[in-house]
């Protein structure tokens, strides 16, 4: 049982890291990569940097102390012997020039035993007995010459052992001095290879695992991206075929996250105008039945202010039978362009132009703005629709066809007629009211031998419309060409 709870307290770390790894943004993911790297970086160069000044300090200790305390030591050497060589070249020359050569150096030998006891550190006990025996050999070497001088006798070779005795023992206190000191160097010298064989050792294994690490640490945040953007690019490809319900299934709470679920919003959006592309209309490319069904419920919900105009082309039948398909798609085209620019120009930005199909259409405004916008169709439509008809026909004022049940009948030059439904007086619940209420007022409206727009002003619970009773009817008038109450 511990040994399960130890299992699920360690699951449940690694999933609050990946959690709050994921939640990082890209920025910092790849700043927490790299971060490990510039702290091994560092380590390692603090590393380096103290072994080199290790090494340097070494070095230094060799060039001011052993090597100098080396090369004196042969100097020294140097100076004994030739001290013995002028003093014995005076005991036979007799020649003052010698023993002055002999004191001179004397003298070097003892300024340069006095010089290896300033070197820095100097712990070599060989070099501070020099001196004093170098003060013994001075006697004796005085006293033989002087003897040698006064006397000749076997007493004068017991002399010369006495200074070859002593020379030989300052000879050796010099060379155990060098060889204390070249023993030091060595150990040195070990000493430095040791520190740079084992700092290149640390920093070639620290380099290796900082490497493994990098490697891993950019394995871990390329592959998180990377497979954010390989589900993105999936993604894109099934929207691409038309699955707009298709969601990427990414967790990170980075940039990529948030351009995944942005992605996903833009795919709903995409479906909506995939589907109201569907409805369009094939003649005018106006949104259809069903969009225009979505945008009235959306806002009836939403309890915003609106009017629903339904737009009706009068007498477009007979126009069709005389002029043919054509003709009358190209008056269907007319009319939708006339509905677009009246909007464009006295609309607003929300406002909503949609084709029910023939010679149907809707625009779904503002309170405030419907006004101007049926005024602007009704002119713009009696102005431009009798260009579709032949001369003779204008003059006339209408043209010769049948009814559906094959009557022969005049229909006059096509007008059109508006039906305004508002939410100003009652409460509109559904398209299906709007429907009932705008086919009511088109009835009425087509009633009416002009270019009109009727608005329904009745109340809530009122009976069907009557002419001229809870209908507010605005007709052109002929002789100013613009719309007023009736």
């Amino acid at each position: 049982m511990d040994n399960k709870r130890k299992m699920k307290e360690q699951n449940s770390f690694a999933n609050k890291i990946v959690t709050r790894f994921l939640r990082l943004s890209i920025a910092k993911k790849m700043l927490l990569g790299y971060l490990p790297l510039a702290v091994l970086i560092i380590l390692i160069s603090i590393f380096a940097l103290s072994n080199l000044n290790r090494i340097n300090k070494i070095n230094n200790t060799i060039l001011k102390r052993d090597a100098p305390l080396i090369e004196a030591a042969d100097k020294l050497i140097d100076h004994i012997l030739a001290q013995e060589l002028y003093g014995r070249r005076y005991a036979i020359l007799k020649s003052q020039a010698m023993l002055a050569l002999f004191w001179k150096r004397s003298e070097e030998f003892d300024k340069l035993v006095e010089h290896i006891q300033t070197l820095p550190g100097i712990r070599n006990k060989s070099f501070e007995n020099l001196l004093p025996i170098h003060t013994e050999y001075n006697k004796l070497f005085v006293q033989w010459l002087d003897h040698l001088s006064k006397y000749s006798s076997q007493r004068d070779q017991d002399y010369d052992k006495q200074v070859q005795g002593k020379q030989e023992e300052l000879i050796q206190q010099i060379k155990d001095a060098a060889a204390e000191a070249r023993t030091e160097l060595n150990k040195k010298f070990l000493m430095t290879a040791d520190i740079g064989n084992t700092a290149f050792v640390v920093t070639a294994v620290v380099c290796s695992l900082g490497i493994l690490f990098g490697i891993g640490a950019a394995l871990l945040i390329t592959g998180n991206i990377s497979g954010a953007i390989h589900h993105l690019e999936h993604a894109t490809r099934e929207v691409s075929e038309g699955r707009f319900d298709y969601t990427p299934g990414i967790k990170n709470q980075d940039e990529l996250g948030k351009l995944a679920r942005a992605f996903s919003e833009m795919t709903k959006r995409l479906k909506t105008l995939e589907e109201m592309y569907l409805d369009t209309n094939s003649l005018t490319r106006l949104p259809g039945g069903l969009a225009i069904e979505n945008v009235l419920k959306k806002r009836l919900s939403a309890s915003m202010p609106l009017a629903f105009c339904l737009i009706d082309m009068d007498n477009f039948k007979g126009f069709s039978d005389r002029y043919g398909y054509v003709k009358g798609s190209e008056a269907i085209q007319a009319t939708a362009r006339i509905v677009e620019a009246a909007v464009a120009e006295y609309g607003t930005h929300g406002d909503f132009v949609g084709h029910i199909g023939g010679d149907d259409f809707v625009v779904i405004s503002s309170l405030n703005t419907f006004t101007k916008i049926c005024n602007s169709i009704i002119d713009a439509f009696d102005k431009k629709i009798p260009e579709f008809y032949d001369h003779e026909d204008r003059e006339r004022g209408y043209i010769k066809g049948k009814t559906r049940q094959g009557q022969e009948i005049d229909f006059p030059i096509m007008t059109i007629s508006i039906a305004v439904v508002t939410n100003q007086r009652r409460r509109l619940t559904s398209p299906a009211q709007v429907g009932k209420l705008a086919a009511e007022l088109k009835e009425y409206a087509k009633s009416i031998p002009h270019s009109i727009y009727v608005v329904d002003k009745r109340k809530e619970g009122t009976e069907q419309p009557k002419p001229n009773q809870n209908i507010l009817p605005f007709p052109r008038k002929a002789e100013a060409g613009k719309k007023g109450e009736r």
